[in-house]
C-alpha cells in the first residue's frame, strides 16, 4: 500500500529529517538510509517499522544536516605523515618524476588524517526517536486517508455488480417463453408437426431449463457481496481476504454469463465483470 510521512526537527546547530514511503508489495520489504552514526540504531527501527507497517516496499531515511559544514578532525598523524611524504619523494627521485604536490597526495592517503568517532548522544537519539514516530504517525495517516477513499470506492463497485444482479432478476423472467419458443420454432422447421411427440417435448425442455437455470448463483453472487462489505468493515487488515472473496464473485459471475443464454443478460454480467476488474486492481492498495 502507498503511504508517505516525513517529520523535522531543528535545533539550531543540527536539523534532523525523517522521511518513510512506501509502494505496493505483497509482504514488507524494509529498505533503510541512516547516516553512519545511527547504525547501530537500524535494529531498533527495523523492529518498530516491523509493528506499525504490515506490508508494502518501504524506504526510511534519515537526514542530518550541521549549520557548520566545517568538518572536525582529531588530528594529523605527523610520523606517519613524515614517513609517507619520505617514501614518495624516494620514489620520485628514482624513476626522475616530478615532486609535485606530494604533501597533498600524502594526506590523502590511509590513516593520516583521524576524524572524530562519530557518536550518538542519548539526547541525540531521544530526539531523532521522536521525529521518526512524527513521520510514522504521518505515514500511518497518509495510509489511512487513501483507505478511506479506496473503501468508498469498492463499495460503489460492489453495488453496480449488485445493481446489475437485480436487473438480472428482471430479466430472467423472459428467458424461458423466448427458450421454448425458438425450440419449437427448431422443431417446426426440422421435424413435421405430426411427428413432434409433445410429452417428449415437455420433458426435453424442463431438462434444458434446469440446466440453465441460475437461481443458485444469484444467491451465492449476492451472499458473497454481502460477506464482501461486512468484511471490508472489519478494523483489522483483510486485503487478501477480500482478495479471496472477490474471486469467487468472479466465479459466480462468470458462471452466470455462461449459464444465462440471453443476450440481456450477459450485457449485464459484462458490466459486473469490468467492475470486478477494477475492484482487484484497487484491493492490490489494501492491506
Amino acid at each position: 500500500m502507498t503511504g508517505y510521512g516525513i517529520a523535522s526537527f531543528d535545533s539550531g546547530s543540527t536539523k534532523y529529517t525523517v522521511e518513510i514511503k512506501s509502494l505496493n508489495s505483497k509482504f514488507l520489504e524494509l529498505s533503510l538510509r541512516l547516516p553512519r552514526a545511527f547504525s547501530e540504531k537500524e535494529f531498533q527501527l527495523r523492529n518498530e517499522c516491523n509493528k506499525q507497517i504490515e506490508r508494502g516496499k518501504v524506504n526510511l531515511s534519515i537526514n542530518v544536516e550541521q549549520a557548520s559544514s566545517t568538518v572536525k578532525a582529531a588530528g594529523i598523524d605527523t610520523a606517519l605523515l613524515r614517513n609517507y611524504y619520505n617514501q614518495l619523494k624516494a620514489v620520485s627521485a628514482e624513476l626522475n618524476e616530478p615532486a609535485n604536490n606530494l604533501l597533498q597526495l600524502a594526506l590523502g592517503l590511509p590513516e593520516v588524517v583521524k576524524y572524530e568517532e562519530d557518536i550518538v548522544s542519548e539526547e541525540e537519539w531521544k530526539v531523532v526517536e521522536k521525529t521518526f514516530q512524527q513521520a510514522l504517525t504521518a505515514f500511518q495517516q497518509f495510509r489511512a486517508d487513501e483507505g478511506n477513499v479506496l473503501e468508498q470506492d469498492v463499495k460503489y463497485r460492489i453495488g453496480i455488480i449488485l445493481k446489475n444482479l437485480e436487473l438480472v432478476e428482471v430479466e430472467e423472467p423472459k428467458r424461458i417463453p423466448l427458450i421454448k419458443e425458438r425450440l419449437n420454432q427448431f422443431l417446426k422447421d426440422a421435424v413435421d408437426r405430426e411427428s413432434i411427440d409433445q410429452n417428449r417435448f415437455e420433458q426435453e425442455l424442463i431438462y434444458y431449463i434446469d440446466k440453465l437455470d441460475i437461481t443458485e448463483e444469484k444467491i451465492r453472487l449476492k451472499s458473497h457481496c454481502d460477506y464482501f462489505i461486512e468484511t471490508l468493515k472489519n478494523a483489522d487488515a483483510n486485503g487478501k481476504k477480500l482478495g479471496f472473496i472477490s474471486q469467487e464473485i468472479g466465479r459466480e459471475i462468470n458462471t452466470l454469463g455462461s449459464k444465462a443464454n440471453d443476450a440481456n443478460i450477459q450485457k449485464l454480467v459484462v458490466g459486473m465483470k469490468e467492475e470486478l476488474e477494477k475492484i482487484k486492481e484497487q484491493l492490490l492498495n489494501v492491506l
